[in-house]
């Protein structure tokens, strides 16, 4: 873990960036103090929604309505 005053860090931004792409943390100071540290980011998890079972929709749903059903609907 490397530490980099705040103009350093300016300085080398694209090369730091490759350190903690690496997997290296880095620390920023300021006055000699350090108060920021780089980390990598790991990406999201792709999340599936548990709570909901899959959803069987019946072919006849996809067919037209006859006019006896079309006249039920309207009252």
């Amino acid at each position: 873990m490397g530490q980099y005053n705040v103009q350093e860090a300016k300085t080398r931004l694209s090369e730091l960036l490759n350190l903690v792409e690496r997997g290296e943390d880095v620390v920023i100071a300021k006055a000699g103090r350090p108060v920021a540290r780089l980390v990598r980011i790991e990406p999201p998890t792709r999340r599936e929604l548990g709570f909901l079972t899959p959803l069987h929709i019946p072919d006849a749903f996809y067919e037209r309505w006859t006019d006896e059903e079309m006249g039920a609907a309207g009252e």
